[in-house]
């Protein structure tokens, strides 16, 4: 019925067998324990993709919840309502409720089809799926500390003696294996617990939580004088492996959320710094620079005067009353360079030394 299961997982294991057969020895107990430990990783790390999607779809609805509850208030009495409702809201938010649990159904095949290869090996056996007779003899004479992998507690002792085990062997192995299997589940229910939203805590979220918490670890440990031990092998890997898979994805999905977020919280920052559509933007007011006193120099021409007056007023000299001198002074040539640009020679009324320039307007010295 399961062939189709059957025959892919007894494929994996045989290849792993080969592998550290070549290593350990075929008969290795060794080799047989990490083609078992190898089998459940290549299993999960085909899975690491439908998990992914799991805890994102999770997530997805954590952010949601309070909307659930508004509809679980308001149709609490119309289940088929609530239904539909659930569905379209989780439609809206493009969750698949199939794909958070999508790993672990993927699982429980898995788990049934090694649980039947591994059944599988019995004495004068032909083949055993992809194994043929000469593996199936080495897979009976495994021998890890003196226990037998088809070996399990509960046992007939005769069964158990004619593959070469004995209880106290048996024991020996397989007691740790489960109480190891044991903690590593709840410590894998344990942190996927601790990952949820309380918002969206239930009466049924809360009992799930107990029950995977206490009830599966305390299966696996009665359970587990049921199991092969190398079906116990394959609980404790899957355990171990799912407890650093959650641990390593959660903590790149949290950084990448923390990413998101500062992104998110930088666009907001500059939309409330930025213009609203129709608004001038504002510009900072520029200081008015203060003025330079400019300095007349009396080399400068008149057309350059004029300009540097017409921007800032220059500062003139009072003009002192000229003193009247003898008519003999006043027919003295004027002093070198005080000719202006009209041709006058001089000045009536002033000597040379107290002549002005029509440019500066000052006396000479």
């Amino acid at each position: 019925m399961l062939d189709f299961i059957n025959y892919p997982v007894s494929f994996i294991l045989w290849c792993w067998h080969k592998v550290f057969g070549a290593v350990f020895g075929p008969t290795s107990g060794v080799a047989w324990l990490l083609g078992i430990v190898f089998l459940t990783f290549t299993v999960r790390a085909i899975l690491i993709k439908p998990f992914v999607k799991q805890v994102r779809s999770m997530r997805k609805m954590q952010e949601f919840a309070p909307e659930i509850k508004k509809l679980q208030a308001k149709y609490k009495n119309d289940r088929q309502k609530l239904a539909q409702e659930m569905q379209k809201l989780q439609s809206q938010h493009g969750v698949n409720p199939l794909g958070s649990c999508l790993p672990m159904l993927l699982q429980i095949p898995v788990f049934f089809g090694l649980n039947n290869v591994l059944r599988g090996f019995v004495p004068n056996a032909t083949g055993n799926y992809y194994f043929g007779a000469d593996e199936v003899e080495s897979y009976l004479h495994a021998n890890l500390f003196g226990a037998r992998l088809s070996n399990y507690i509960a046992q007939a002792s005769n069964e158990m003696t004619s593959l070469g085990g004995n209880l106290q062997s048996v024991i020996l192995v397989s007691a740790p294996l489960m109480v190891i299997a044991s903690i590593a589940t709840h410590f894998t229910a344990k942190h996927n617990v601790a990952r949820q939203n309380p918002a969206t805590a239930t009466a049924q979220t809360g009992i799930m939580n107990k029950i995977t918490l206490w009830v599966f670890p305390l299966g696996v440990l009665v359970f587990g004088a049921f199991f092969p031990i190398g079906l116990l092998i394959y609980w404790l890997s899957n355990n171990i492996w799912t407890l650093g898979q959650q641990w390593l994805i959660y903590k790149k999905i949290d950084r990448e959320e923390e990413e998101q977020k500062a992104v998110a919280q930088e666009k907001r920052t500059n939309s409330n710094l930025a213009p609203k559509v129709g608004q001038k933007p504002t510009q900072p007011k520029k200081r008015p620079t203060p003025a330079k006193p400019v300095a007349s120099d009396e080399t400068d021409t008149e057309d350059s005067t004029d300009s540097t007056s017409s921007k800032k007023p220059v500062k003139k000299w009072p003009a002192k009353q000229p003193s009247v001198k003898p008519a003999n002074n006043a027919a003295k040539k004027p002093a070198a360079g005080n000719n202006t640009n009209s041709g006058s020679s001089k000045v009536p009324g002033l000597t040379p030394d107290r002549s002005r320039s029509k440019k500066s307007g000052r006396k000479r010295p």
